[in-house]
């Protein structure tokens, strides 16, 4: 796993029993799985519409958006980095 990735999942892992009120990811725990789940279809539209009309810089900035909000998902799930890491290593074998 990057660095990038390790330290922005264990960010967001310690989010998950903080309560800063100025921390987006501490409003998205206190918010629940739902309002996570409406933000990755967000996002992940923001992505398609960056592809098709948009330059590669908003694509990559809509894609970083994207992937935080699946790994706070992950976080909620009690899952980690490691188990898409895991799962996309075995369909390569």
């Amino acid at each position: 796993m990057s660095q990038v990735i390790t330290s922005l999942f264990e960010t967001i892992q310690s989010r998950k029993t903080e309560t800063n009120p100025n921390s987006y990811t501490v409003s998205l725990f206190k918010a629940g799985e739902n309002e996570v789940l409406k933000k990755i279809g967000e996002e992940a539209i923001e992505v398609i519409i960056a592809a098709k009309g948009e330059g590669d810089e908003r694509v990559i900035y809509e894609m970083s958006d994207l992937l935080y909000h699946c790994m706070v998902l992950l976080s909620m799930r009690d899952l980690s980095w490691s188990d898409i890491e895991e799962e996309l290593a075995s369909r390569f074998k």
